[in-house]
């Protein structure tokens, strides 16, 4: 370890505090977007919007992942990830109080900002569990998909009742306080470190660009596979088992829950495997259980909670293994920011795509069918997996 990152680390007031820091900025960074699926009827209804308008509350984060990643890495490099994050944070709380405030403007304004805040968390995380934590980063990266989801979770499970007695902009507003303790806790574990992260760990080498490497472009691929591929199949899931196999709106939420839900296995269970064996040998199953889905939909859909476990434990597990890899792929903080801004950029631009995509095809077909967004998915995941293969080797022999 070089003699910064020796300081930085002594900096830390204790490692358990930063694993909290971790956790609790995670349960922030898809919650805030998710609450409002259950109560987007009450806004529509008081909102007086289209279901198409409705909608870009929970579509224009993943555009806003993509098009403020090159801006959230420029910050990070010129503040630091510390102060970043507290930055992020900021913004995220402030979208959340102007969604809730008054108007279509306002609420279509304040989602953006949430997604430009989630942005910077997105990258930030990554690069500190990458720094500070270089022998455990895939756990660790692990725990951060997981509670991600879990954050998901409590929002979908409270949301409703908390809009029960308040109204939903009061309901919407209710996880500020996850916001407020993240922001306190990630201060009091990093108040003491230095600033900026641009600096090579040697001071010697200067950090490669990731476009200018073929494992970027893989990973970019992989994680475009993927984002597609969940975005799409969140949207549209519920609807699909109700044209195939004629689910009623409760079952087809449990399937949506087993999608969801799951993830939190592969998320945790999928970097054990990677330290036992190999990150390579950790994707194998990731890629066979997320093309579980669609492809079992297509031959067998009788079997649809089989197929839904699988790839919602892929999906937690996918993540982990990519930005596994992003962290593998780069020599120091540089260019794991750069790597993770990069991947994220061209991912989630794509993965904006899938929810329009997959309904846009299943009206185009007439009578209007799923074989074919389905085959969509499947050919996005084979995108996924081919790519993240080669990336994980790629990273491997290097």
């Amino acid at each position: 370890m070089t003699t910064a990152a020796r300081q930085r680390s002594a900096a830390t007031l204790g490692t358990p505090l930063l694993v909290a820091a971790i956790v609790l900025v995670a349960l922030n960074l898809r919650g805030p977007i998710v609450a409002v699926s259950p109560v987007v009827d009450a806004v529509r209804a008081d909102l007086g919007v289209s279901a198409g308008v409705a909608g870009l509350l929970t579509s224009l984060p993943v555009l806003a992942f993509a098009l403020a990643s090159p801006p959230a890495s420029w910050l990070i490099g010129r503040i630091g990830a510390e102060r970043a994050m507290l930055v992020g944070l900021a913004v995220l709380a402030a979208g959340v109080v102007l969604r809730s405030a008054d108007g279509v403007a306002g609420a279509l304004v304040g989602t953006a900002l949430i997604g430009a805040g989630i942005t910077v968390g997105n990258i930030v995380v990554p690069v500190v569990i990458g720094r500070d934590f270089p022998h455990r980063s895939g756990p660790l990266l692990g725990v951060y998909t997981a509670t991600m989801n879990v954050g998901s979770m409590i929002t979908l499970s409270l949301t409703v009742p908390i809009a029960a007695g308040t109204g939903w902009r009061l309901a919407l507003c209710a996880y500020l306080v996850l916001t407020v303790a993240a922001a306190v806790v990630w201060s009091l574990a990093t108040r003491r470190r230095e600033a900026p992260v641009d600096t090579p760990d040697d001071g010697s080498t200067p950090a490669r660009a990731p476009w200018g490497r073929p494992v970027g472009w893989l990973l970019l691929l992989a994680f475009a596979g993927q984002s597609f591929s969940y975005y799409g199949l969140t949207a549209w899931l519920p609807e699909i088992l109700r044209d195939l196999r004629g689910l009623d709106t409760a079952s087809a939420g449990v399937a949506s829950s087993l999608f969801q839900i799951l993830a939190v296995v592969g998320a945790l269970v999928t970097p054990l495997v990677a330290r036992r064996t190999s990150l390579r040998l950790a994707f194998l199953p990731v890629a066979a259980g997320f093309l579980a889905l669609p492809g079992g939909l297509l031959v067998a859909p009788a079997l649809w909670p089989l197929w839904c476990s699988l790839a919602g434990a892929a999906q937690g597990g996918g993540f982990t293994v990519i930005f596994s890899a992003c962290l593998a792929a780069s020599r120091d903080a540089t260019e794991n920011r750069r790597m993770a801004a990069f991947v994220q950029g061209g991912g989630y631009l794509l993965g904006a795509l899938g929810p329009w995509l997959l309904g846009a095809v299943h009206e185009s077909v007439a009578p209007p069918a799923w074989d074919v967004p389905l085959a969509v998915v499947l050919g996005a995941l084979v995108v996924l997996a081919v790519a993240g293969a080669a990336a994980v080797t790629r990273v491997r022999s290097q």
